[in-house]
């Protein structure tokens, strides 16, 4: 027998909502994308059938994978179909229930997309603890952002104490992580990211031992000199999450036998491919680069995810955030995020609490 609608188990749940708005993509970009690419819709809550759970968002992760999604070019995973809810990942509080894996008032994550409300059979999603941590570090670093810097850092790059680490955008959601584990196994880290700002933070907040301004830099040989003046004696691990020229600006500065971690291609999103100049370097150093999508490792989210909450309720790791306000602003903050205007982890705030 399915479980019955349960009452609200807190203060303030709202689950008579009537209605909830979404954002749905309306055209797909010609590079980067413009507000005219997506659209706000209202639609109405349906009613529950059985096995299906009703989940107030509270939280959108906004992330750079987005715009591989919404083209239709060779990628990991399919593109996002015209005229459906924008796909992301995001944390609510379940206020209605007809499935017996959860109770009103459970806390989940999940790909729920751009929208206020959603209902689920409940594949996919995940109970999250909030009695000790903040709700919206369960997209940040205790989600799917701080496991992908884990999973690169401890297992591609495999920094230890005394070596050599650069991560590109740094100041990022997935960077900022990134240099903080290099920093908690005793490395030397450097951070590249774009402005002083951003540098300033990648040094004063995240504890980078040094930032590069890339801006400040207009060709790979000035960046590849720029880098080198903080790592005369090379780079032993590189968490590369912009490709492109940066990545042709690192490989002539690894030490031999260093590691590379694939993890993003900002600089590529929506553009042509460009062919890389300096991949002979790949051989002569003795090179490892490996690509990873960090669902292909589930069986090890359990370990990345101890060490990580560890960190931060020590007040070891710091879940930097920009957060935007409202479903309405969610374009705003993709189109800002792919354009670097972020620090930390970009969300899309949805209840006022």
């Amino acid at each position: 027998m399915d479980a019955h609608i349960a009452p609200p188990a807190e203060p303030g749940l709202d689950t008579q909502a009537a209605s909830y708005r979404r954002i749905v993509l309306d055209s797909r970009p010609s590079g980067r994308p413009t507000a005219e690419s997506f659209r706000l819709e209202e639609v109405n809550v349906s009613e529950l059938q059985a096995g299906q759970i009703l989940v107030r968002n509270h939280y959108l992760s906004i992330d750079p994978y987005m715009l591989g999604r919404m083209t239709t070019g060779m990628s990991y995973a399919p593109s996002q179909p015209l005229g459906a809810v924008m796909i992301g990942e995001t944390v609510g509080v379940v206020v209605q229930s007809r499935n017996r894996g959860f109770s009103v008032g459970d806390h989940v994550v999940g790909q729920l997309g751009w929208q206020e409300m959603a209902v689920s059979g409940g594949q996919g999603l995940r109970k999250v603890d909030v009695g000790a941590t903040p709700m919206s570090a369960h997209l940040g670093v205790l989600g799917m952002t701080g496991v992908t810097a884990w999973y690169g850092m401890t297992q591609i790059c495999s920094p230890v104490a005394g070596s050599t680490v650069v991560v590109s955008a740094a100041a990022g959601a997935v960077g900022g992580v990134a240099i903080q584990l290099a920093k908690a196994r005793g490395c030397r880290v450097l951070g590249i990211a774009g402005g002083s700002r951003k540098c300033g933070y990648v040094v004063d907040s995240l504890g980078a031992d040094a930032c590069v301004d890339y801006k400040k830099h207009a060709d790979i040989v000035a960046l590849g000199q720029a880098v080198r003046k903080h790592a005369p004696d090379g780079v032993d691990s590189y968490f590369d999450n912009v490709n492109g020229w940066m990545l042709e600006a690192m490989l002539p500065l690894m030490s031999r036998f260093g590691r590379i971690a694939l993890c993003g291609m900002i600089s590529r999103y929506g553009d042509t491919p460009m062919q890389l100049t300096t991949h002979s370097y790949l051989l002569i150093s003795r090179l490892r680069a490996q690509g990873f999508i960090v669902w292909d490792h589930l069986d090890l989210w359990p370990q990345a995810l101890e060490e990580l909450t560890t960190l931060l309720q020590s007040g070891s790791l710091l879940s930097g955030e920009s957060i935007a306000e409202g479903i309405e602003a969610a374009p705003a903050a993709c189109i800002g995020l792919l354009s670097g205007g972020n620090l930390g982890k970009q969300l899309v705030k949805l209840v006022q609490v």
